[in-house]
């Protein structure tokens, strides 16, 4: 699974996740404070996650997933973006 990353230090990167499910900040554990990344979105094919989209802590998630429909994620990796609740 692909880590998308909007926003921040790191917009516009990518990196791999292992695991079924993609944690619900990155970096998951960093013990010192330091602002994370939220996950907005997940992108599936079936009931498999093929990417995740993560938002720095000040964007909203219309913002977030503005941005991600313009990369056209959706489209790259044939499996429509799912919003979190």
């Amino acid at each position: 699974m692909r880590a998308l990353f909007v926003g921040g230090t790191v917009d516009n990167s990518e990196l791999d996740l292992d695991g079924k499910e993609p944690p619900v900040h990155y970096p998951p554990n960093t013990g010192g404070g330091q602002s994370r990344y939220r996950l907005h979105a997940i992108g599936k094919q079936g009931d498999q996650p093929v990417y995740a989209i993560y938002g720095a802590p000040d964007l909203s998630d219309e913002e977030v997933l503005r941005v991600a429909d313009e990369r056209g994620y959706a489209r790259r990796f044939e499996a429509p973006p799912q919003a979190l609740a």
